[in-house]
């Protein structure tokens, strides 16, 4: 059986974005909230940045070995992959 994870993410274009997303998160600012304002992936940001459960070989690789690296609970900082930076937040 193979191991799934669940996570939501935040997807921008730049490395500063992600980095004031962070910081915003660390102040307290909702996760859903900011996927929904400020991810440039629409699908998942409309539900609060959920990607659901997924298993390994489901995404891109350096996105993967992230969120498989996370607790539950725990935020990512920022992950580059070919389509931007994504702050990943590990849900189950």
């Amino acid at each position: 059986m193979s191991v799934k994870v669940k996570c939501s993410h935040i997807l921008v274009e730049k490395q500063s974005e992600a980095i004031e997303i962070l910081e915003k998160i660390k102040n307290g600012e909702k996760f859903g909230k900011l996927a929904r304002e400020l991810s440039t992936d629409k699908g998942s940001g409309k539900k609060d940045g959920s990607l659901g459960y997924f298993t390994k070989g489901m995404m891109v690789k350096p996105f993967e070995d992230a969120a498989f690296k996370l607790n539950i609970g725990e935020t990512s900082e920022p992950v580059k992959s070919e389509f931007g930076y994504h702050i990943i937040k590990r849900l189950g």
